[in-house]
């Protein structure tokens, strides 16, 4: 089955650009509309261009060069990134530093431009459909437009996560357009919320084994459950987790187990979208930033151990069975043993099988342990863990063709989270039961004992646990943390920890917390809840103000 890869390779046979390219494609610079529409072939194509926001996007690849992982988790309190300010990783100034972020621009989130480039893509789309797309049959053009009104609400989408009210341009604007006022938040998210109700019905159920990868229905309305949580709009969000479970049959979680999800990527039955990618064709560089240091030697390839979990994340999954909360005092002898199956799946320990080989992360081991510093680049573990999600282990096929991990953009679990949020939310009391059962859906998947509470801050405190260890690692935390307005809380004058661990000559271990942010405390000010908008914005266009906070 081609999926996703298929379609960014068929964009770069119409745009004439390489398949290294395809991302980050600019379909508008190259051909007139006439050109495009000249044909279903040549249009259809076109369409498939647009989807590059999701490739351009994704946590696997990072910026423009795509030259490493940009998770996001990293400007968070679960991950860690290694260097400083080194590989183009902003992460640690952006958490150490005031001046990461200032009146100007959105530093490492800045995404104004890149995403309004792309609006304008899609609205020229839109318009020409009128024009040109009636020969096409209405059943075909329904589809396209439907299509493209799904890649144009996840850019304004990430626009308004990182910059509250940003300017709803919904159609090609001339020079007399130019000036215009930003739109308050609600109004936006206004705006995306009815976008995804009013294309949902019109998309395919599924695609063709030749397009499968392409928006569906479900797709839609899983995108939908996300973007009504951070409109707070909490009815919204619990009806489209109901409509994306029965959108195509009745959606369940993936029997394959949890660890099978990341390594089946686009192909399991919970992902409902996910970018495709593909060794030597178009591929990213995850596995040389994310895998342990000692395969450097084992594999003679250079990893740089670029992102490594820490002792908040690891510390945080429940014991097997009767799903304990971990503790040091109580389980440190052993720490790592009989933890439930996320953390497995997740977490490259000191003494997990991998490779063919023990994790050698104390000390000295082969995995060595380096205290951070805020200089260079540590080039392996500073907290004592590596990141396993997405690894596959046994795999060697990287090192000459590089990675092919598909990224998941949304998967069940998490609409079931969203859910399980959204009616506590709107109305706890009567919606207890089935908020449970959501929560509890995603936790006996991994044979967790069922979570039961009659008080709503409590379960709430639930959701945000599972969220943290459910989706570890696939760029949520950082995002849910200013969306709960915890941010401040959790980050500002924190830090994150690790455990350095020391070989006795008897072969047994000791485990010592320490800090793993050099002796800095991390920022987080009220105002980054909304970054600034660009300063290339407010000079050329008269109605456009900042956020507060920013001069």
């Amino acid at each position: 089955m081609k999926k996703i890869i298929f379609i960014l390779g068929l964009a770069a046979v119409v745009l004439g650009t390489s398949c290294s390219d395809v991302l980050d494609l600019n379909p508008a610079d190259r051909f007139s509309p006439a050109t495009v529409w000249s044909t279903t072939t040549t249009a259809d194509k076109y369409v498939i261009g647009l989807y590059s926001i999701f490739g351009a996007n994704t946590e696997m690849r990072g910026g423009d060069a795509y030259a490493s992982p940009r998770l996001s988790d990293a400007y968070s309190d679960i991950l860690k990134s290694t260097s400083w300010n080194q590989y183009n990783h902003n992460f640690n100034a952006t958490l150490l530093q005031e001046t990461a972020f200032n009146s100007n621009s959105a530093g490492a989130f800045e995404c104004w431009s890149s995403h309004y480039d792309r609006i304008r893509r899609e609205n020229e789309f839109l318009r020409d459909a009128a024009e040109f797309g009636s020969k096409f049959g209405e059943d075909w053009l329904k589809i396209r437009i439907a299509e493209v009104r799904f890649c144009r609400a996840y850019a304004y989408f990430m626009l308004c996560r990182v910059y509250g009210g940003v300017i709803l341009r919904t159609e090609v604007d001339g020079p007399e357009q130019n000036d215009k006022a930003r739109s308050t938040e609600e109004e936006c998210w206004g705006f995306i919320i009815n976008e995804l109700k009013e294309l949902a019905p019109d998309l395919p159920l599924k695609w063709d084994s030749d397009n499968s990868g392409r928006a569906t229905q479900k797709a839609a309305y899983g995108l939908l459950s996300r973007v009504a949580l951070y409109a707070e709009k909490w009815d919204v969000a619990a009806q489209a987790a109901r409509d994306c479970a029965t959108a195509e049959g009745n959606l369940d979680l993936s029997e394959n187990g949890y660890a099978k999800i990341f390594e089946l990527g686009i192909n399991s039955p919970e992902v409902l979208f996910a970018v495709e990618f593909k060794s030597s064709v178009i591929d990213h560089a995850y596995d040389a930033y994310v895998r342990p240091s000692g395969d450097t030697k084992e594999l003679g390839k250079q990893v740089y151990s670029g992102f490594v979990p820490t002792s908040e994340l690891v510390d945080s999954y429940e014991m097997a069975g009767d799903g304990g909360n971990f503790s040091w005092e109580k389980h440190g002898k052993d720490p790592y043993a009989n933890r439930e199956p996320r953390f497995y799946a997740t977490i490259l320990y000191n003494g997990a099988d991998w490779m063919g080989r023990k994790i050698e992360s104390f000390v000295g081991g082969k995995d060595g342990y380096k205290a951070y510093e805020n200089a260079g680049a540590a080039g392996t573990t500073v907290t004592g863990y590596y990141l396993r999600k997405y690894l596959i282990d046994g795999d060697k096929t990287w090192v000459t063709s590089g990675s092919g991990q598909d990224w998941i953009v949304l998967r069940y679990a998490e609409v079931l989270l969203n859910k399980a949020e959204a009616l506590a939310m709107e109305n706890w009391n009567k919606n207890s039961a089935e908020a449970l059962q959501a929560l509890n859906d995603v936790r006996a998947r991994v044979g967790l004992p069922a979570r039961a509470t009659a008080d709503k801050e409590t379960f709430l405190e639930y959701v945000r646990h599972e969220r943290k260890v459910e989706l570890a690692g696939e760029g949520f935390r950082y995002w849910d943390l200013r969306r709960w307005r915890l941010a401040e809380k959790v980050i500002d004058g924190q830090n994150v920890h690790g455990v350095k661990i020391s070989k006795q000559s008897d072969g047994s271990f000791t485990y010592e917390q320490v800090d793993a942010d050099g002796g800095h405390k991390r920022i987080f000010y009220d105002r980054y809840y909304r970054f600034a908008i660009p300063l290339s914005e407010r000079s050329n266009n008269s109605l456009c103000t900042n956020n507060d906070g920013w001069i």
